[in-house]
């Protein structure tokens, strides 16, 4: 996370809390903007960070100015269409992004020794050197992108984990399965949305650590 959005983080924080403090709120923002109710809830009690890019979708889905999350509202401020957006689950923009922020990379500072870095500098500036860096960063886009569109499918998924999980729920309490049976169906749904969370931090992280290959 860079410095300008941990900054506006405790903003954005009171704001989204504003816009979900009715009872149901968070659970009918969620599927405004396709995530699930529990990863919704746990964004909104401040046990997951998001991106800047999460916050515009909000502005965008329930019908707010651009930068309304960015400075500080009381209840009154919060305009009647986007009340009425959220109350109704009728979004004004799809969004297609994700929730997850992206770390900002370290700044490594080295001096050259003895005059290498100068030698480095006359090496890199070579036409070859120059085709082989082109080749590194199309390449490595396209790599990028895939890993995009993969976090993009994980965030949202065909079926929607709060949707799977009540549907389960349906057929335990019809089939009435013994308490082994019903702790292992239990068990494998809280495994597959902690794994589900888990595989989209790392898929962030990847796509972090790929997008500043060939950018030395």
């Amino acid at each position: 996370m860079d410095d300008a959005n941990a900054t506006l983080m405790p903003m954005w924080r009171a704001n989204l809390a504003l816009l979900t403090r009715e009872v149901g709120s968070a659970t009918r923002l969620a599927r405004m903007m396709t995530f699930s109710a529990s990863y919704m809830k746990l964004i909104v009690s401040g046990q997951r960070d998001f991106s800047a890019e999460f916050v515009r979708g909000v502005e965008a889905v329930t019908g707010l100015p651009e930068g309304w999350m960015d400075v500080k509202h009381d209840s009154a401020e919060v305009p009647d269409e986007t009340r009425e957006a959220i109350a109704s689950e009728t979004p004004r923009a799809r969004f297609r992004g994700t929730a997850h922020p992206v770390r900002k990379a370290p700044v490594l500072r080295v001096e050259p020794i003895f005059g290498q870095g100068a030698k480095r500098e006359e090496a890199t500036a070579t036409p070859e050197a120059h085709r082989r860096l082109a080749g590194t960063r199309k390449i490595r886009d396209l790599a990028a992108q895939d890993v995009r569109k993969l976090e993009r499918y994980l965030s949202v998924p065909p079926v929607e984990p709060a949707v799977l999980r009540s549907r389960i729920e349906d057929v335990i309490n019809y089939a009435d399965p013994d308490e082994r049976v019903r702790a292992d169906l239990e068990g494998r749904l809280e495994q597959i949305e902690k794994h589900r969370e888990m595989l989209l931090r790392h898929v962030s992280r990847l796509y972090a650590l790929l997008s500043r290959l060939g950018d030395d």
